[in-house]
């Protein structure tokens, strides 16, 4: 039996909620006409209904011991937003299109991620169809949907969402993401969602009001820690199980991103992820489709995408937040907070061959050593970004990196990603060059939370000893401030920028080499004084180096390639991608120096 409410034939439809703190919970049908319907209690904490005349699109409350209406925990749709009536839903109904779309493989994902409502002028998901072709052309395989479920108001990251199962009614509901859903495989394009199933949002949480579904026992940053492993815990672990099916199922979603599972509380046997993976496998080999688990974790814990059989939880993927900490800290030399555990060469290098930097070594910002290796992974299991809307948005001014570092910078942090054997992520904007920034930004109703909100803010940087005041959140303009200006694609720096992230992505699907998602065909190599890096990749057949200078000055350097002929596929300072000019030959014969433009970086590969 699914939780919330089940459409059926003639009219009928079937409610169950899990309320064991409840002594009665009647169902309050508010539209379209209002009446009482008593609820039968069942083993366990739960209470069904089989109520007739209950077409789709009815509105109803659950009635807690005949005093407290309340949404649905597992409402499909909230129209009126997170306090209003909760709606049926009949998926049933929905003419899907891509019956033949069978999932996008691991390795072949490079991912675009994107907040619904800055991503157009409209914040809708019928509005972002129209972009989809756009981006196909340029060569991603993935959108990646920061969170969807019902937040409070209209403007939102999406962390601070209360309803799982619902999705937000200002994007446009339900259908609107069935369309896009349908619309992006239509292109050829998946679709990964973010979740959150380690916290719920401070406004419209009204899941205390039905059971044990948080425990007092753990602490999070967002306060007490969702029970998974406490008296209970099996019905909330089943509401987020059907939540993640409840995506793949009804909206045809083919990745779920797990937003910060280190901060999900689980010292079970057999912990909540695993049950994750395992009832994700068996959904994907029953539909003969693939649905792949990506994971946001900063525990550098390779338990996490190891398989069962070894051991490890069973994921499919998890963010390397290393990588991008070494690339950023080489590029902007910024050393505050967690920055000041990076900035040297060998730790990009570390991250290249290995997916983390930390391997159980001594953290300055931790304050005791971090992480275990995962030399054993193969790098598909590995999510790689210069940046995104955590490492943009979580400034205090939600600067993107070109904005930091400049034009050569943003060109060279795009090709230390997309160059690496990694699954790569792009954040909306990034690939021709926004220099918009992307803030963090909420509408809450409740004046105590903003004030809240807006205090919590300020004294969040002061690990970054930031100066000055964030953009309120609470504001239509930060808000404003945040989306996409499509018109810039238009103007020349832009338009190079596209181009070169056109032709660094059409490399790596089309280089036999840089194709590869292997970690093991690859060395690296370090100058820490010039901040010069060099990567050797290679097959069977050849081989390719790839040479970046982080200086802000020229670099030289002994060509190290090893066979005799060298032809030069890709230099970040050419004046085609508005680069200040390359010195670098076409074709390297044997043994030669080589000037590096500041801030850039060349690919050669044996011509032999």
């Amino acid at each position: 039996m699914q939780l919330g409410a089940t459409c059926l034939e003639g009219g009928r439809c079937e409610f169950l909620v899990w309320a064991p703190s409840c002594r009665e919970v009647s169902l309050h049908q508010v539209a379209p006409r209002d009446r009482i319907l008593p609820m039968e209690r069942q083993p366990r904490g739960y209470w069904r209904l089989m109520a007739e005349d209950m077409p789709p699109g009815a509105r109803y409350f659950y009635r807690l011991d005949g005093e407290r209406d309340r949404p649905d925990p597992a409402s499909h749709y909230q129209p009126e937003g997170v306090h209003g009536p909760s709606q049926i839903v009949d998926h049933q109904r929905f003419s899907w299109s891509d019956q033949g779309w069978r999932g996008c493989a691991l390795a072949d994902l490079v991912i675009y991620e994107l907040h619904v409502g800055a991503f157009t002028n409209a914040g809708t998901f019928d509005a972002m169809i129209e972009r989809l072709p756009v981006l196909r052309e340029l060569g991603i395989t993935a959108i990646e949907l920061m969170p969807v479920a019902q937040f409070p108001g209209e403007r939102n990251w999406g962390y601070d969402g209360v309803q799982p199962f619902a999705v937000q009614h200002s994007y446009g509901g339900p259908e609107g993401l069935k369309r896009l859903v349908d619309a992006c495989h239509r292109e050829g394009l998946a679709v990964v969602l973010d979740v959150v199933y380690n916290h719920l949002g401070p406004e419209g949480n009204y899941l205390w009001d039905f059971g044990p579904y948080f425990t007092d026992r753990y602490r999070t940053p967002w306060g007490d820690a969702i029970n998974f492993d406490g008296a209970c815990s099996d019905e909330v672990r089943r509401y987020f199980l059907q939540n993640a099916l409840h995506w793949f199922r009804n909206y045809h979603i083919d990745v779920l991103r797990l937003d910060a599972v280190h901060a999900i509380r689980d010292f079970s046997a057999t912990t909540f992820l695993q049950e994750l993976a395992e009832q994700t496998r068996e959904f994907s080999l029953g539909n003969q489709r693939t649905c792949l688990l990506i994971a946001e974790s900063d525990l550098n814990d390779p338990r996490v995408i190891r398989p069962a059989e070894l051991g490890g939880y069973g994921l499919d993927a998890q963010w390397s937040d290393d990588f991008h900490h070494a690339l950023h800290c080489l590029i902007t030399g910024e050393a505050l907070g967690y920055y000041g555990d990076f900035g040297n060469v060998g730790d990009l290098v570390k991250t290249y061959r290995e997916g983390f930097a930390y391997a159980w070594r001594y953290s300055s910002f931790r304050k005791c050593r971090h992480g275990a290796s995962a030399a054993d992974r193969p790098a598909q299991q590995f999510v790689v970004c210069s940046q995104n809307h955590d490492q943009v948005g979580n400034r205090m001014n939600g600067e993107r990196l070109i904005a930091l570092a400049g034009f050569e910078a943003a060109k060279l942090a795009a090709s230390a990603v997309l160059l690496s054997p990694y699954v790569p992520l792009l954040f909306m904007g990034e690939e021709y060059g926004e220099e918009n920034p992307f803030p963090y930004f909420v509408s809450f109703e409740d004046a105590e939370l903003i004030a809240a909100v807006r205090r919590g803010r300020k004294e969040e940087f002061e690990d970054f000893h930031a100066a000055g005041e964030p953009p309120d959140p609470q504001s239509p303009r930060t808000f404003a401030a945040a989306r996409l200006d499509w018109s810039k694609r238009d103007q020349p720096r832009h338009r190079a920028m596209l181009a070169f992230y056109r032709e660094l992505l059409r490399l790596r699907r089309a280089n036999p080499v840089l194709a590869r998602r292997d970690n093991n065909q690859l060395e690296g190599w370090g100058l820490e004084d010039e901040k010069l890096l060099w990567l050797r990749r290679w097959n069977e057949q050849a081989e390719v180096w790839i040479l970046a200078n982080f200086n802000t000055k020229e670099g030289s350097c002994s060509f190290p390639g090893r066979s005799r002929g060298y032809r030069k596929l890709l230099d970040s300072a050419d004046r085609q991608w508005q680069g200040p000019g390359s010195r670098l030959p076409e074709l390297i014969e044997g043994r030669c120096k080589l000037h590096l433009a500041p801030q850039s970086l060349v690919v050669f590969q044996s011509a032999d």
